[in-house]
């Protein structure tokens, strides 16, 4: 084996996702100037591929086209390939995707890209076929298009090039306004109200993704409204969703999203965000109503947390893959023999009826609308107090049959084959993770909550920053590496001040005030204002990125504000006040004209309206 192969490239790396991809035949670089310095040196485009560890559709390109030797060979001979994960790198894949949305209208992952040795963009688009399926071109037929039109037809990239840039440079993100007045709240209220699904909860069609800061924003304005519609679209979707296939009834932990309205067939991923975001919401949904059910669910998702996603640190991991050997969602689904194999046959009839299973499978695939013969475990039109009737129980002994017999379960799936565990340790998705065993810790008054955030807040304030005292952004096998993002600082921020308000130590508190500052001296935006993606000593990947969009999680942006109008009130004043009004004022027309797509924001305002 020679000393440039793919293998030892990317076997280097610490990313689980480059690693996927290590034994490919394509020669695959990382993110770097050797590959960048190759591509001039050849006159080769770049092949610029994105994507992270736990994407289905990523290893659906990569079984079908990565791994084949027709198309590595096409993609060796045209470019020079380079590999990157978007959750190391997402100041790559913030400038790269929003060229994607404007070449093609859309986004996702795996994301892939044709550059110049500049890193200039001419074509995008996302997953690509080894074959063309009409209306879509396949990678064989592309390439050599490609290879033409690069050869031959120079003046075209430059041009696609240049306006791609200009398009760029115009979508910074946000455009400023004047300070919004409180009807924005009621506004953003309405415009949810409209997208509410009465019956299921959540917002909008298929496929329904969580959004918890939705739900933490329905609820701060539940709070301050004489009428209950706020407070009852987020009660439908908790319950609904922690009914549903979404939800993991065995091991616990939410799915990253739903394929159907329902919330019963999920996209099997689980991410390290989601339970901490989601815990967030049944927490604060328990503080608002009482209703235990909600404190239950937020223990259950900090068990599996605990439990599957800890490392030996104490910090956590990023996720688990929705595939095991190659199949979606296979170590999660259940065929009806197996449960009547592993249960007596009274837990089983109890499971089946409760948990809605059938021997024909209770779920159709997407593609071809039949029943699988496969079942997701989920309680979506179980009445439980009927069912025990049906079988002579009282409530409770049904209870306790479910308990025992999901036990019994759980350690029956404990001996299949495992999705892959993405074992890195990010500080923005574990700054979220603090956030929400502090605050579980504090409403529920569990010891063991506050000292796993402390744990893991101690070990990011001592091993993840520089040697100036920046922080980093990955750690990996011992190494933490990868100058810290905005997201970053504003969610381990958050983090460090709910532990302040769960322990009552000052420590914390000022560890979040200099971590703040710090982000506002670094990621600030002179110009419009505003904080960019990424610090000002850190590499500029075309141009630097401002995000105000709360998507999956709340963007950086929304997280800061939230937390400099906390230090406000917590006697950090010196100086924010100007920095929260500017914050607001940088991102106020873009928030103005769809509040309803920065509720996180809304409710860093709607705080900022109560100094």
């Amino acid at each position: 084996m020679s000393q440039n192969s793919p293998e030892n490239r990317l076997a280097k790396e610490k990313s689980p996702y480059l690693l996927q991809h290590a034994q490919n035949p394509v020669d695959w670089y990382p993110w770097g100037e050797e590959a960048f310095a190759r591509a001039r040196t050849e006159d080769k485009p770049i092949f610029l591929s994105i994507g992270y560890a736990t994407c289905h559709w990523c290893h659906v390109m990569a079984h079908e086209s990565f791994e084949d030797q027709e198309v590595a060979g096409l993609i060796n001979q045209t470019f020079v390939p380079v590999k990157v994960d978007r959750e190391e790198r997402p100041d790559i894949d913030a400038v790269y995707m929003k060229t994607c949305q404007i070449l093609t209208g859309r986004g996702g992952w795996p994301l892939t890209l044709f550059l110049t040795p500049e890193k200039e963009p001419f074509f995008a688009g996302t997953y690509i076929p080894k074959e063309g399926v009409f209306p879509q071109t396949g990678l064989v037929e592309l390439i050599p298009k490609i290879h033409h039109v690069w050869k031959n037809e120079q003046d075209k990239v430059q041009k696609s090039t240049r306006e791609i840039l200009s398009h760029l440079r115009q979508t910074v993100g946000g455009t400023r306004g004047e300070f919004p007045g409180k009807s924005i709240l009621e506004r953003a209220v309405q415009d949810l109200g409209q997208r509410f699904d009465r019956m299921h909860g959540g917002f909008g069609d298929a496929p329904k993704f969580p959004s918890p800061h939705n739900l933490l924003f329905l609820l701060g304005q539940g709070k301050e409204r004489k009428d209950r519609h706020p407070l009852n679209m987020v009660e439908t979707t908790l319950h609904s969703m922690r009914k549903g296939g979404i939800f993991d009834h065995l091991g616990f932990g939410f799915h990253r999203y739903s394929t159907d309205k329902e919330w019963l067939v999920p996209h099997f991923e689980k991410m390290l965000y989601d339970q901490a975001t989601l815990s967030l919401a049944y927490l604060e949904a328990f503080a608002a109503t009482g209703n235990q059910s909600y404190a239950d669910t937020a223990e259950e998702v900090f068990s599996y947390v605990l439990r599957d996603l800890t490392s030996l640190e104490g910090v956590f991991f990023s996720g688990e893959d929705a595939d095991s050997e190659g199949v979606e969602g296979k170590f999660y689904v259940w065929d009806t023999s197996e449960i009547r194999d592993i249960l007596t046959e009274k837990e089983a009839e109890a499971v089946t009826r409760a948990y809605n299973l059938k021997d024909e499978g209770n779920f159709r695939d997407e593609a071809t609308r039949q029943l699988t013969g496969k079942n997701i475990l989920h309680l979506l039109s179980t009445d439980l107090q009927k069912t025990a009737a049906d079988l002579d129980l009282s409530l409770n002994n049904m209870q306790d049959l479910l308990d025992q017999a999901r036990r019994k379960l759980f350690s029956a799936r404990e001996k299949r084959i495992r999705p892959q565990l993405d074992d890195k340790v990010l500080t923005d998705w574990n700054g979220l993770m603090i956030a929400a065993l502090a605050f579980g810790g504090k409403t529920l008054e569990q010891e063991d909550y506050t000292r796993a955030a402390s744990r893991a807040a101690d070990f990011f304030l001592e091993k993840m920053r520089d040697s100036q005292g920046y922080l980093l952004h990955r750690y990996k096998d011992g190494e933490a590496g990868i100058p810290g993002f905005l997201d970053d600082y504003a969610f381990l921020a958050w983090g460090l001040l709910n532990l302040a308000e769960a322990t009552g130590n000052t420590r914390y508190l000022s560890a979040a005030s200099d971590l703040t500052r710090k982000m506002l001296l670094h990621f600030r935006d002179e110009e419009q204002g505003g904080l960019f993606l990424s610090a000002d000593y850190a590499e500029t990947v075309l141009i630097r990125t401002r995000e105000i969009f709360d998507g999956a999680i709340p963007s950086g942006n929304s997280a800061a504000l939230m937390n400099i109008v906390r230090l406000i009130q917590a006697g950090e004043n010196s100086g924010l006040q100007e920095e929260m009004q500017e914050l607001v004022q940088a991102f106020s027309g873009t928030v103005q004209s769809q509040p309803m797509g920065f509720t996180y924001f809304l409710c860093g305002l709607d705080r900022a309206f109560q100094l």
